[in-house]
């Protein structure tokens, strides 16, 4: 069973910058999408980035332009460069790798733990 643990987040003041990373503890031999997802207190989880398998990107309106999603070749997993962060910006942060398991290629995903990344204003 893979793990995913995330790395990188912090309190950093607004219009700073940190570089978000996933680690799997086991081998991701291929994936349908992986992705960073955000909730902050009292919200729903909320998708701000994700990189399909055939490199198309998505990321969330509020995001755009700041933020930019990349993937370790090798491990399949991904990171996000978090730029110009805002106080709204605020909120534990998780990766998500999207798979097809078994021999009916049932989707699954993985989830990390999350990383808090706070905003100060």
């Amino acid at each position: 069973q893979v793990q995913l643990v995330e790395s990188g987040g912090g309190l950093v003041q607004a219009g700073g910058s940190l570089r978000l990373s996933c680690a799997a503890s086991g081998r991701i031999f291929s994936y349908t999408a992986m992705g960073w997802y955000r909730q902050a207190p009292g919200k729903q989880r909320e998708l701000v980035a994700i990189i399909t398998s055939g490199d198309t990107t998505r990321y969330a309106d509020s995001v755009k332009g700041r933020f930019t999603i990349s993937r370790d070749t090798a491990k399949n997993t991904p990171y996000l460069q978090m730029n110009s962060l805002k106080p709204e910006d605020t909120a534990v942060y998780y990766c998500n790798v999207n798979v097809q398991r078994g021999p009916a290629r049932r989707p699954y995903d993985y989830w990390g733990q999350g990383t808090q990344v706070t905003v100060s204003s």
